[in-house]
């Protein structure tokens, strides 16, 4: 950057050293806020060194997301600082306080294959692999068969994949791996895209490669598209290559490490899990009150009812990202429903939503309303809107809420949502795809509740059906997903990556199991998750219990304490210990262990054990049943229901 660009940087950052100089906890914020804007390599620097100072001074931080630095292993094939300092702060401001540490220069292979090297002594968390761009070459002819090129490709993308697969196994960390830049330059001219051997089009299927064999575990930091967005001219420096052996130019590797941070940010937050939509000049062009079914703009009539067409298009895809729409708006119900009932351009419908509130009632009274009616938390909602007041209003009478203000022209609405980034998901479970549905079946189950005498006539009339198993490697994700978003029926909070939970399953220290529960109306898919560890030869202790809200008074807590019990037994247990971390969201569970026929042994505000003897233990009644009879494993190889958990 030129000295005139420094200079800016430095009054830019004139506001944050004033806070630094008060030592005003402010700081932290206003220095997170302005890492996740910052685009230039300088100015990133610029706000790592004020961060350090920060940190050297002692200013208080009551930002971080976790309580423990997490630990961060950059290797690779390229010199990694200053890449790794780009990487430790943006994951700082994004994440809380990190620990990061760099491999030496193309000695990547070694660090992980020899357990004398710093990898294991770290155990880090997450391991950052930046793989050798120059071994990301077809070394043959122009011209030679297909096959041959392919395997070569086949061999370096194996490769790569085994050195993770050995992280994986050895370190059980989460692994983030960057695929490769495409070479910028028109050399070799035609023969670039009609040669699978040239080294334009052996990148892009090794890239390929990597993308579609990456197990779950596996993360792509994807400098292909990074480099296609940035400018692939812009994305390289030779003379950084040959000075120093810098991966990629600076300004790159600003974009690179907030991928980094961004990847690693999602592997411990909650995703967003409903869209509620405006519908008046956001769902269609004009006012349906005023304008009438044939007034309004919506289809391929005009250039505008095309934009908004395809922003309804975009909007439906997220519904197979298991993320759930919902309406606010401030209309009479009558007319606001009619589009989606009627017009033939319409690709949302009304079955679509499963909330719909269209009256003239405060937006953030009616979100408060529809965050209570699907059990969900209001941090889980994004509210669309082309209204400035409405989302001025949202933002004051419901902050938890994520607003999207949209633009004036309809043709940028799905740049706009797509740049947000909040739809993003790192694996889809069948439970995502089905999500709408169980929610649509849930409102018939509440109109049967309406109808029952008492709730045990309703219970009872519901035919639930509740199965439980052991963790395994096919319900990884969706485990992952459940322990990482659930906050509300959640006695400890405790967060784990998919990597940390498979290690779990690996302890004989520890037991986990799943519950699915199904009734007349349908399947509620995997609802529940137990961890349970062993705290002496005759002690138990419950590490995590959590539940999707979905089934809240159906019995299924009374089913898991049966079935943790029943293991405990089964192990010579006599001690059960529960213990519950209060959080601003888990309130609704502070009673559950007492409920339960725990006795307490210590209430705090902060931490409260309870203690269950299984010899005195007797079944909770249910009106579940649970299917005891023989079932088959993933390998189709029979086992007890027993037999599962020892």
């Amino acid at each position: 950057m030129n000295q005139n660009g420094s200079g800016k940087i430095v009054r830019k950052n004139d506001d944050l050293k004033s806070l630094l100089r008060d030592r005003d906890e402010h700081f932290w914020q206003l220095l997170a806020d302005r890492s996740a804007d910052a685009q230039s390599f300088t100015e990133i620097i610029a706000l790592a060194s004020l961060r350090k100072k920060a940190e050297k001074l002692g200013v208080k931080n009551e930002t971080v997301l976790h309580d423990h630095p997490l630990r961060i292993a950059l290797i690779g094939g390229s010199t990694l600082y200053p890449f790794s300092e780009l990487i430790e702060h943006l994951t700082f401001t994004a994440v809380g306080p990190v620990e990061v540490k760099s491999g030496d220069f193309n000695n990547y292979r070694a660090e992980i294959t020899e357990e004398t090297s710093f990898l294991y002594d770290l155990k880090p968390d997450v391991v950052i692999i930046i793989p050798d761009a120059q071994n990301c070459r077809y070394t043959g002819g122009l011209t030679d068969p297909k096959d041959e090129i392919e395997s070569a490709a086949s061999s370096v993308c194996d490769e790569i994949l085994q050195l993770a697969a050995l992280i994986r196994e050895n370190l059980k960390a989460e692994v983030i791996i960057s695929n490769f830049i495409l070479p910028p330059f028109t050399d070799p001219g035609p023969l670039r895209t009609r040669s699978a051997s040239s080294d334009w089009n052996f990148k892009k299927t090794v890239n390929l490669m990597l993308g579609t064999r990456a197990p779950n575990y596996l993360h792509i930091c994807d400098l292909e598209f990074l480099s296609y967005r940035h400018g692939g001219l812009n994305s390289i420096d030779e003379n950084a290559w040959f000075e120093s052996k810098q991966l990629c130019s600076p300004s790159l590797m600003a974009f690179a490490a907030h991928e980094i941070a961004h990847l690693i940010r999602g592997l411990r937050e909650t995703p967003k899990k409903v869209v509620v939509l405006d519908l008046d000049n956001t769902l269609w062009g004009g006012v349906i009150g005023d304008d009438g079914m044939t007034g309004i703009e919506i289809g391929d009539t005009s250039p505008r009812g095309e934009a908004f067409k395809a922003f309804q298009q975009f909007i439906k895809t997220l519904i197979s990202r298991g993320i759930l729409l919902g309406v606010c708006s401030k209309n009479d119900f009558e007319n606001a429903v009619e589009p989606f009932r009627r017009h033939p351009e319409m690709v949302l419908k009304e079955t679509d939503f499963v909330s719909f509130k269209a009256n003239w009632e405060p937006k953030a009274q009616n979100l408060i309303e529809m965050a209570d009616e699907l059990n969900l938390g209001l941090d889980s909602f994004v509210f669309i809107d082309d209204n400035p007041a409405e989302i001025e209003i949202v933002k004051q009478f419901a902050p938890d809420v994520t607003t999207i203000l949209l633009g004036p022209d309809p043709a940028l609405y799905v740049r706009q949502l797509k740049e947000s980034r909040l739809f993003e998901r790192f694996a889809l479970t069948e439970e995502d795809a089905e999500r709408t549905e169980q929610y649509r079946k849930e409102k018939q189950r509440k109109s049967l509740l309406e109808t029952a005498v008492d709730m045990d006539s309703y219970l009872s009339s519901l035919e639930m059906t509740g199965s439980f198993k052991r963790f395994d490697e096919l319900d990884l994700p969706r485990i992952a997903q459940l322990i990482n978003k659930s906050n509300q029926f959640n006695l400890t909070t405790r967060r784990r990556t998919q990597a940390e939970i498979e290690q779990l399953m690996r302890d004989p220290n520890y037991v986990g199991f799943t519950m699915r529960l199904s009734d007349k109306f349908g399947d509620h898919g995997l609802i529940s998750i137990v961890i349970l560890r062993s705290t002496g030869t005759s002690n138990m202790e419950i590490d995590t219990w959590l539940m999707s809200c979905r089934v809240l008074k159906r019995q299924v807590e009374e089913e898991v304490v049966n079935e943790f019990v029943r293991i405990a037994r089964l192990k010579n247990v006599r001690t059960i210990k529960g213990i519950f971390k209060p959080t601003a969201k888990n309130s609704m569970v502070k009673d559950l262990y007492p409920a339960m026929g725990f006795t307490p042994v210590k209430i705090d505000e902060n931490r409260s054990e309870f203690e269950l003897e299984t010899e005195r233990f007797q079944n909770k009644e249910s009106f579940i049943t649970i299917d005891r009879r023989t079932k088959l494993n993933e390998q189709g190889r029979s086992f007890s229901r027993t037999a599962e958990y020892i």
